[in-house]
């Protein structure tokens, strides 16, 4: 009895007391935003799967037979007494007509919309890797909003700071009341630069919540960067240009423009239609069975099937440039990126070893000096807002080199 009510108890003091730390308080990693986004089945996604099956279905129903005709009538009645045994070329007659298209048509049929179908999974492999590198680029910009706006508010206290300082040296008349104004319009501009910051992260926001839901967009989010894994060299990601959604879409698309040069070329085939009719006669007269065959012919091509065949030929040319333009692009966006991985990188170190050293040492010392006397308050103001510019920028950097990467991620299909 006594260990029920100890349990008892452990488990009030555990559900009543313990805080328990709710899901939107736990910090939003870009990692677990992404792996959201992708759980949430977008419909930008939805529709190209759909899609897909749709075109799988149809390439079993067009790589079928037509359905074959059945016709049914009455034949040679003479009109004269509608008399169905008066003559003997009266009878009741049906047909089966069955048509065979030209060649392989029905098996290239199937086959290009296969070549469709896979263009679309490719559609929607694209819009993945799109709602991975929008999910990132959204969180990197709220992370870099985030940091900014904190940054400017710790600048405005300290520049409040400098307000009661000028204000006190101004009391003992040492310095005109220019520099206590001078603070205050710093302030004001600090203060503006606060507003445009949640402008933008109400923007950035929004955007997040499309992709992941406004229940995680609201969470706050990771005080720390993800760690990118370094991209492989420039010659690998040459390599695996390729194998992007992009272009695989082009690929399958051009698929299907071969196939069609195929299609345009069995139509110099002939078409082959097979006839079976039976006639059912009155009087005791022998029933009647007729099996015939029909073809087209072919003769006249220059204006029908050339032509069909020259435009097939002109649609292949153009798929095939347009994949080669594409590949064109994704290689120098490729190379920019990577660029700017390698060049922000330098910047980071340079700022991070000397930049914000020397801007942090440069208002110290202007703080110091103007106390004693040895300098203005312009000065002063000029060297606090420079370290905040400073810290700004190495942020912006920082941030920017994590977009730089996700790019890369996005060219190499990851």
């Amino acid at each position: 009895m006594i260990c029920r009510l100890l349990l008892a108890t452990t488990v009030w003091v555990t559900v009543n007391l313990i805080p328990v730390t709710p899901l939107q308080a736990r910090p939003l990693t870009m990692d677990e935003a992404v792996s959201i986004a992708l759980r949430a089945r977008d419909p930008s996604v939805e529709r190209f799967v759909e899609k897909a099956e749709a075109l799988d279905n149809r390439s079993i129903a067009d790589s079928q037979l037509p359905d074959p005709v059945l016709r049914a009538g009455q034949f040679n009645v003479p009109v004269d007494s509608f008399d169905f045994g008066q003559e003997g070329s009266t009878q009741f007659r049906f047909d089966v007509l069955q048509k065979f298209p030209a060649g392989d048509t029905l098996r290239l049929k199937g086959q290009k919309r296969l070549a469709e179908s896979r263009r679309e999974d490719a559609n929607a492999l694209l819009q993945e890797s799109r709602i991975k590198l929008a999910t990132r680029l959204s969180w990197l910009e709220l992370y870099y909003l985030r940091g900014a706006y904190r940054k400017v508010s710790e600048n405005r206290k300290a520049v409040q700071e400098l307000v009661k300082v000028a204000t006190a040296i101004f009391g003992t008349g040492r310095e005109s009341s220019q520099d206590v104004l001078r603070a205050q319009v710093e302030l004001s501009v600090l203060d503006d630069r606060l507003m445009k910051i949640d402008q933008l992260q109400e923007r950035y926001k929004a955007d997040l919540v499309r992709l992941i839901g406004r229940s995680e967009a609201t969470r706050p989010l990771a005080f720390r960067l993800p760690h990118f894994v370094p991209p492989p060299p420039l010659q690998q990601l040459r390599k695996n240009l390729p194998g992007h959604p992009s272009v695989q879409i082009d690929n399958a698309h051009l698929d299907a423009r071969s196939i069609e040069i195929d299609l345009a070329n069995a139509k110099y085939r002939p078409e082959w239609t097979a006839e079976v009719r039976y006639g059912i006669r009155n009087n005791d007269r022998s029933d009647l069975l007729t099996a015939r065959i029909g073809m087209t012919l072919p003769i006249f091509t220059d204006q029908r099937q050339d032509r069909n065949y020259e435009a097939a030929q002109h649609n292949h040319l153009s798929a095939q440039l347009a994949r080669d333009a594409r590949l064109r692009d994704l290689r120098k966006n490729m190379e920019r990126f990577f660029s700017d991985w390698n060049r922000l990188r330098e910047r980071v170190s340079l700022y991070k070893r000397v930049v914000i050293q020397r801007a942090k040492a440069a208002t110290e010392a202007s703080l110091s000096a103007y106390r004693a006397g040895h300098s203005d308050f312009a000065e002063l103001i000029r060297s606090r807002l420079a370290e905040l510019d400073a810290e700004l920028t190495l942020l912006r950097l920082r941030v920017d080199r994590a977009k730089a990467h996700s790019n890369l991620l996005y060219i190499a299909g990851k």
